[in-house]
């Protein structure tokens, strides 16, 4: 008994895919892709995220600021914005394209061939989606180790680390490259299940086959 089917890989990519681009869409709003706390004033925390900054303290809680410009943030934030716009674009589109490609799913019934060319554009799109949820966290985070370890910082004064969302990004995008890795190997599963039936060439079962013949006309 074949427990892998076609079907059931579709629906794994759907799952795994979903779930990365859900992952991706709700850690590109939050402020922990970088902290920084000072050893001068342990009370007080900062967040920073690609849309806000955020100052957490005890007495007053987590307290969060937008950006006053766009044109004065630094420009791996810049790309980084851009980026994840394309990431939720995409991914977004190509979780609507794979729905009417999925077997079960009555839609395209009588063309099969167009249900998997909804596949094949499905993860296509779900790749994009997860190569641009991965390159804007890469970016901060290449940027944040290079401004941590600048010998021309001042040791007194507080440097930005890796928050919790740089983590998360990085854990979303691979599960949407992962996911779209999925639904093209569904798609060669079903290229396989609908091959011909192999004709037996051999030199056996030929002989055999006219000894058949030969019966039947005795």
């Amino acid at each position: 008994m074949v427990f892998l089917t076609t079907k059931i890989m579709q629906r794994t990519a759907l799952f795994v895919t979903f779930g990365g681009f859900v992952t991706s869409l709700i850690n590109a709003f939050l402020p922990f892709w970088k902290t920084m706390n000072s050893d001068l004033n342990e009370m007080e925390n900062w967040f920073s995220g690609l849309w806000h900054t955020c100052l957490y303290t005890e007495e007053v809680g987590i307290q969060c600021k937008a950006y006053d410009s766009v044109l004065g943030l630094p420009l791996e934030l810049q790309i980084s914005r851009w980026l994840v716009t394309v990431s939720i674009g995409t991914g977004g589109l190509g979780l609507l394209v794979v729905l009417p490609g999925l077997e079960g799913v009555e839609m395209c019934v009588e063309q099969p061939h167009l249900k998997r060319r909804f596949i094949i554009l499905a993860g296509l799109l779900t790749w994009v989606s997860g190569l641009t949820s991965l390159a804007p966290v890469s970016l901060v985070a290449y940027s944040t180790l290079v401004d941590f370890f600048d010998e021309g910082w001042p040791e007194v004064m507080p440097r930005w680390e890796y928050g919790e969302a740089m983590f998360s990004g990085w854990f979303g995008g691979l599960g949407q490259l992962i996911g779209g890795t999925l639904l093209f190997i569904a798609v060669c599963m079903y290229d396989f299940d609908q091959r011909p039936p192999s004709v037996p060439n051999s030199p056996q079962v030929k002989h055999r086959t006219k000894d058949y013949q030969k019966t039947e006309v005795l």
